[in-house]
């Protein structure tokens, strides 16, 4: 039974994540790896302070880059 985890930031909306969800167990399923049946699959959602990469969080960005557009 293979378990699928992916860590996300949050901010997708519903249909986008249903859509990941269909998208990795159908690759599992057309690569014989499992039934589908078998294929289960975890995401989480993290807050965008909590993901960070390069010692700067995704919100840190994202002002960063609200600023930086505003300025011009």
């Amino acid at each position: 039974m293979p378990i699928i985890e992916v860590t996300l930031a949050e901010g997708r909306t519903p249909e986008k994540l249903r859509a990941l969800i269909h998208e990795l167990t159908e690759s599992v399923v057309r690569t014989g790896v499992a039934k589908k049946e078998s294929v289960r699959v975890i995401l989480r959602e993290v807050p965008k302070t909590h993901f960070a990469a390069a010692d700067e969080t995704l919100a840190e960005r994202a002002e960063k880059a609200a600023r930086t557009t505003e300025q011009a």
